[in-house]
């Protein structure tokens, strides 16, 4: 039995957990000795291990290993297969279960991203290093197209830094001869230039012309807020995991921010209008935020629209873009009924956000109490269609 039955699914959200030497291992020997580690005190609670606790991570994650394979472990998989998370979780990180994973699910696809890498990926495009920059892009996408190399249901999404424009031109070309289903960008603005630059056109014209989407994902940013909102005289709270390195309420209230920005910057400069056929999609990054937003843009038109040629240029108005070519995953705990009245069925898709603790262990059932009285036309553009569009040629026939 699996945990969603009786209808087709597309999950436009799910991750791996990278072990500690992920990165390095994929990456070039000029770079690698440059590449940290991430911590993992927090990812590695839910499995009891001491091993991680003292530090000892190699011996932490051979046990793991061994732990998965055992029989009395794959023998519950399937009771628990929403309920355990992280790298507890039936192919979190061992690539040979994932794709039983996805039968236990229940989902036809999952577009996968990773979990650790997003922050350091955007740091690493903003410090200067571009040999680094792009080399450890190169070393993720490396590791995410082999990841899903064992069931063609596993989509790979592949880093493009937006740092250099020729760099960014071949290494969008690297990442889609490799295998990406979708090419991730930073949901920030690079340094030193706008992200609808005239010189990163080959970009959106190579995914467009590849017939696959464009992806933003939470933690392609800096800091979402100033650190100093913290400093309130009270106790930080803990996050999802018990820890202190994942989001809480009040930078969670700034995660829209950047993909607000940027997608409305695209816009107005004309990219979604030279590329019509692109595809974008705003991944973990909710769509409470979506109906405000999109009539924010129809005003700011109303306000320039005269005074600026940008503007006078678009043959759409910014909400019919958004309806034609960007597509968006709401969380679990946001009214999607309400949002689909208010923009309409063809932009929310749905995701578990497999493996992680954020996703809950009841995506469906929440997303569908949410959907409330929507139609089954509607329901099938939010569980499927809608992603349908997005993947174009990214999402192989399954």
């Amino acid at each position: 039995m699996t945990y969603i039955e009786g209808r087709t699914v597309h999950d436009a959200d799910a991750h791996i957990m990278e072990t500690p030497d992920w990165l390095r291992g994929y990456a070039d020997p000029g770079i690698r000795d440059l590449i940290e580690a991430p911590g993992y005190a927090n990812e590695l609670r839910q499995t009891g291990s001491h091993d991680a606790q003292r530090g000892d991570l190699e011996q932490a994650f051979r046990k793991i290993a061994e732990r998965h394979g055992s029989d009395e472990y794959r023998a519950a998989d399937a009771d628990e297969i929403m309920l355990r998370k992280n790298f507890a979780a039936t192919g979190s990180f061992l690539a040979e279960d994932r794709p039983r994973a996805l039968d236990l699910i229940g989902v036809a696809s999952q577009l996968v991203f990773n979990t650790f890498h997003n922050r350091r990926l955007y740091d690493y495009e903003h410090a200067g290093d571009l040999d680094l920059a792009y080399g450890a892009a190169r070393a993720h996408n490396r590791g995410m197209v082999e990841f899903c190399s064992v069931d063609s249901r596993l989509l790979p999404t592949c880093y493009v830094p937006l740092a250099d424009f020729d760099r960014t031109r071949a290494m969008a070309e690297e990442a889609i001869v490799m295998g990406a289903a979708a090419l991730l960008v930073p949901s920030g603005c690079p340094a030193g230039h706008s992200p609808s630059h005239r010189d990163l056109d080959p970009l959106w014209a190579r995914a467009e012309e590849a017939g696959i989407p464009v992806v933003f994902h939470v933690g392609g940013t800096g800091d979402l807020i100033a650190p100093d909102y913290f400093h309130n005289g009270l106790p930080i709270p803990a996050d999802f995991h018990g820890g202190d390195e994942n989001f809480r309420s009040v930078d969670y209230m700034g995660i829209p921010g950047p993909p607000m920005q940027t997608l409305a910057t695209l816009i107005f400069d004309g990219v979604l209008e030279r590329f019509p056929a692109l595809r974008l999609g705003v991944i973990e990054q909710g769509a409470i935020w979506l109906p405000s937003w999109m009539r924010q843009m129809e005003s700011a038109v109303e306000a320039f629209g005269r005074h600026e040629e940008r503007l006078q240029k678009l043959s759409l108005r910014p909400s019919e873009y958004v309806e034609r070519q960007i597509r968006v995953t709401p969380y679990p705990t946001e009214d999607v009924g309400w949002i689909v009245e208010q923009v309409g069925p063809d932009v929310c898709m749905f995701s578990t956000d497999y493996p992680h603790v954020e996703g809950g262990r009841r995506p469906f059932e929440r997303f569908e109490h949410s959907l409330g009285a929507a139609s089954e036309a509607a329901r099938e553009r939010f569980y499927a269609g809608n992603f349908v569009d997005m993947m174009g040629r990214g999402l192989p026939a399954l």
